[in-house]
């Protein structure tokens, strides 16, 4: 394929990418504002959920969050603020700041489980299994090769 051809096919494929990643951040978005939180609200209680009871600091929630937001802090005084997480100083050294989450926070994504995945299921609904393993596979990838 000539490289004039590869480069508006990569074109081509990324602005899909981006028009799919808005419509399925719309769906998103308006399940979770039913529930009076935000996507990255979520997604910081997804992972405290993850983290266990040791919880994560600011900067570890800040590592594993999906999009890179500029003010964690901010986002957990809001769910500390709705009763869904709670942060406690350490002990041996009063600087560290573990977020964990809260009873509340859990009961929460129990009741958006089935909900998200009925949506991540039906956002690829068109697409057969051999298809979706395949672009599971192209994706994976795709990021390796931008992680380097």
């Amino acid at each position: 394929m000539p490289a004039a051809n590869r480069a508006l096919l990569s074109r081509a494929i990324l602005l899909d990418l981006l028009r799919l990643h808005e419509d399925l951040l719309a769906d998103v978005t308006a399940l979770l504002k039913g529930h009076g939180i935000t996507a990255p609200q979520y997604n910081v209680l997804r992972i405290l959920r993850g983290a266990g009871s040791g919880g994560l600091t600011g900067t570890g929630i800040a590592a594993a969050m999906i999009t890179r937001v500029p003010d964690v802090t901010r986002l957990v005084d809001r769910l500390e603020a709705a009763g869904l997480v709670r942060r406690e100083r350490c002990r041996d050294d009063r600087r560290v700041v573990h977020v964990r989450i809260e009873a509340a926070g859990l009961a929460l994504l129990s009741r958006l489980d089935a909900p998200m995945l009925a949506g991540h299921e039906a956002a690829l609904r068109g697409m057969t299994l051999q298809e979706l393993e395949g672009l599971a596979g192209s994706l994976r990838r795709a990021l390796a090769v931008r992680q380097g």
